[in-house]
């Protein structure tokens, strides 16, 4: 707490943090019960915080109103975790139409424009603020249409909650239409199949991000108990919030891979021996704990739903968090990573050695 970043934090490459979140998340973890919790001997428990800031705002979206009332979404990003329901998410909330009623659409370099790789922690971010821009310009087109058909001024019609409305005295002449209504009779203003697609401008970049973790580990190196904090992830419960708390404990998982078992070892002649996955030692289910995902809502305030990338993010913190479990259950700081059972004995045998206890 007392290092931590907070909003107005001048960051080491430059400008000053927004709203970061880092102390909600650290408050968070003193009401958990892995915190409080009594350890016994050959336990101990850690804590750790890890940064990231990502790259790549350059996103494209394309949003097409069907005649039958459906919308189709395409994005030019690969469903990594849960993306196509986040973005079709989003769809619903800006045009006001039902979850259901959007047809989400993986497209490729030669349907959509340029496209920065798709990342845990950029794509549900860039994407939305795209497809927040494309559904502008998809209400600006029905208003203007609108007006045509009701011979109206563009300032005399408005689009709210999902339908076009008359404005004025207007009002009582010409009911709203929905969407549905209105895609049913499009075609009486020009083209009924108006494709949308906005460009992101390249550098726009979500804030900095602060993952608190926490470790409880034995000395055989398999940690008894995770927790995994962040900051919002956007917006949802049910299977959004599910969503949100898989990429939390996917994270942490890889984290703690990189902490006790990932390594490339190379034999005397500069060979990789270990390229293959039987060698190569990820962890498997069986290998890591139950991992608590805490949800910390602190809105990002450059982004019109608050949204903060959450996918790569829990990588950082089970590193410094279980190095700092070991050092308290063990006594001994390690300095070297992966901490693997073969490391972890022979550094307690030196220590036995050295007549330690």
């Amino acid at each position: 707490m007392m290092n931590a970043a907070r909003e107005g934090t001048k960051a080491a490459y430059g400008p000053k943090f927004g709203p970061l979140g880092l102390e909600e998340t650290l408050n968070s973890i003193k009401k958990t019960e892995h915190w409080n919790t009594p350890l016994r001997k050959w336990q101990g428990r850690g804590v750790a915080s890890g940064f990231w800031f990502n790259i790549g705002g350059e996103t494209c979206a394309s949003l097409t109103i069907n005649e039958d009332g459906t919308v189709s979404l395409m994005a030019g990003t690969p469903d990594i975790g849960g993306l196509r329901a986040a973005l079709t998410n989003v769809v619903a909330d800006e045009l006001g139409i039902p979850y259901d009623k959007v047809r989400p659409i993986i497209g490729d370099t030669g349907s959509l424009g340029f496209n920065f790789l798709t990342g845990g922690s950029r794509s549900a971010f860039s994407g939305s603020m795209a497809i927040v821009e494309a559904a502008k310009q998809i209400k600006t087109e029905l208003c203007a249409r609108a007006a045509k058909l009701w011979e109206l001024k563009p300032d005399q019609v408005e689009f709210s909650h999902g339908s076009v409305k008359a404005l004025g005295a207007a009002a009582e002449k010409f009911k709203p239409m929905s969407i549905a209504d209105f895609a049913k009779i499009a075609g009486k203003t020009g083209r009924a199949d108006r494709r949308l697609r906005p460009h992101q401008r390249p550098g726009r970049r979500p804030e900095p991000r602060h993952a608190p973790g926490r470790s409880r580990g034995r000395s055989r190196d398999r940690p008894r108990d995770d927790s995994a904090l962040h900051g919002r992830a956007g917006r949802g419960e049910g299977a959004a919030s599910r969503l949100r708390r898989g990429q939390f404990q996917g994270g942490a998982v890889q984290g703690i891979g990189w902490a006790l078992n990932e390594e490339y070892i190379y034999g005397e002649d500069g060979k990789l021996q270990n390229a293959g996955f039987l060698d190569y030692r990820m962890p498997v289910a069986s290998d890591v704990p139950m991992i608590d995902a805490i949800l910390v809502e602190v809105a990002n305030p450059k982004h019109p739903y608050g949204v903060r990338g959450v996918g790569e993010t829990p990588i950082i913190p089970p590193l410094g968090a279980i190095a700092n479990a070991m050092e308290q259950a063990t006594g001994i700081r390690f300095t070297e990573l992966p901490m693997s059972p073969p490391k972890v004995l022979k550094a307690l045998k030196e220590k036995a050695a050295n007549g330690k206890s």
